[in-house]
């Protein structure tokens, strides 16, 4: 017989076991609505302290790899259990560089899309596109080496993607891929049409780091639910990418900059606050479902995003932002999350702020490919159960006109 373990509230280190045919006497607290708190699977990629606010890959604590590393050693990391030597970084390198072009009927597919199509909408079917045309997207029984070389090419192409729906929506030239820049780099070079400055690419590859995985996150599950099924990878991401583009989800960083937009200044920024207190209105970016102390992201964006109005000479976004994760820290004792200052960095890149979360995307493409590459190692289909509360005994189907 099957089990599953529920969270027990009372005493946080506790679980209590649940036989899974055993519902139909069952109450409310038999069960963990929206899975909260059932422990799934078991992964070695990223872990998630939520009461301390520590986050770390694979036992390397997220403040070290920001500090020492870039994105693609990050990606290494993820997707083979280490970080690289100068060799296997190398390797890595070339393969997401000579796998970020796209086939002519995707490029087509971008081109000939309405003006005003939600890029994580594209990205979506894009990526679902991708798989038509990659002979190696199998289902059944997985092909492990296969399977890693889709990933990076999944990785090395999103970008890409991204980019070049960015430019055919405004009537520019698509420029062709190149095999010389970092994957933060290349991405800031395809959306300007110009190679970018040191801080700025630095900028997004810290963003790239800090979002490059996040426990059993709603896409990442959605992810794992997919390759359960002995899916093919592309459909994995799609399943990830649909799930992240849920405001409840990935869309927070958008709606930051909607409310700094809204407040419009400075000094408007106490009574938004108060009234948004007082009449029981969401905050975007403050809190976090896991993170019950400061999110450990969310300092390295702080930082990054003081340094880029500093050197814009436009310090009304973060002065608004800090302002507000000060009252509220004070008032509620909640902190400013990692999408908090992410919009402000985006804005500051002048990053359209519709792309912010297929920006999201980009980043943790890294981590859910990861993701599923682990849950083939191991496989088990999922398949929790549910707690009927419809009616007991059956009626007769009455003729419709009796209805």
């Amino acid at each position: 017989m099957a089990f599953f373990f529920v969270e027990n509230r009372c005493q946080s280190a506790d679980y209590t076991l649940i036989p899974p045919h055993n519902f139909k006497n069952s109450t409310m607290s038999d069960y963990a609505k929206g899975l909260e708190g059932v422990i799934a699977n078991e992964s070695a990629l990223s872990k998630v302290e939520g009461q301390a606010g520590k986050l770390s890959y694979l036992g390397y604590d997220i403040d070290d790899l920001v500090e020492h590393c870039t994105f693609e050693e990050v990606t290494y990391l993820l997707h083979n259990g280490k970080l690289p030597n100068k060799e296997e970084l190398a390797g890595l390198e070339s393969s997401l560089r000579n796998n970020r072009e796209l086939p002519a009927q995707v490029v087509d597919f971008l081109q000939n899309l309405p003006k005003n199509a939600v890029p994580m909408d594209v990205l979506r079917t894009a990526v679902s596109m991708l798989g038509i045309f990659d002979d190696r997207a199998a289902v059944g029984e997985p092909n492990h080496e296969v399977n890693r070389e889709v990933a990076l090419s999944i990785v090395a192409k999103t970008p890409v993607i991204v980019a070049y729906y960015h430019r055919a929506r405004q009537g520019l030239d698509l420029p062709a891929v190149r095999t010389d820049l970092s994957e933060a780099a290349h991405f800031l070079y395809l959306i300007t049409g110009e190679e970018p400055g040191e801080a700025a690419v630095r900028t997004l590859d810290i963003a790239y780091i800090i979002h490059a995985d996040h426990g059993m996150n709603a896409s990442t599950f959605s992810a794992r639910v997919t390759t359960g099924t002995l899916s093919d990878l592309y459909s994995s991401m799609t399943s990830a990418i649909g799930t992240l583009k849920g405001p409840l989800h990935g869309g927070a960083n958008e709606g930051v900059i909607k409310m700094l937009k809204e407040i419009g200044s400075e000094d408007a920024v106490d009574a938004f606050v108060e009234d948004c207190l007082v009449n029981k209105k969401k905050i975007m970016g403050i809190g976090h479902r896991v993170y019950k102390v400061l999110d450990p992201r969310a300092p390295h964006l702080q930082k990054m995003a003081v340094k880029l109005t500093e050197e814009l000479g436009e310090s009304k976004w973060i002065n608004m932002s800090e302002r507000i994760a000060t009252i509220m820290r004070e008032r509620k004792g909640l902190n400013a999350n990692v999408d908090f200052y992410s919009a402000t960095v985006y804005y500051s890149l002048d990053i359209p702020t519709d792309l912010f979360t297929p920006i999201f995307a980009i980043a943790r493409m890294s981590g859910w490919t990861a993701q599923v590459l682990e849950q083939l190692q191991d496989n088990r289909l999922y398949r929790p159960l549910t707690k009927y509360v419809g009616p007991e005994t059956t009626s007769p189907v009455p003729p419709i006109e009796q209805r």
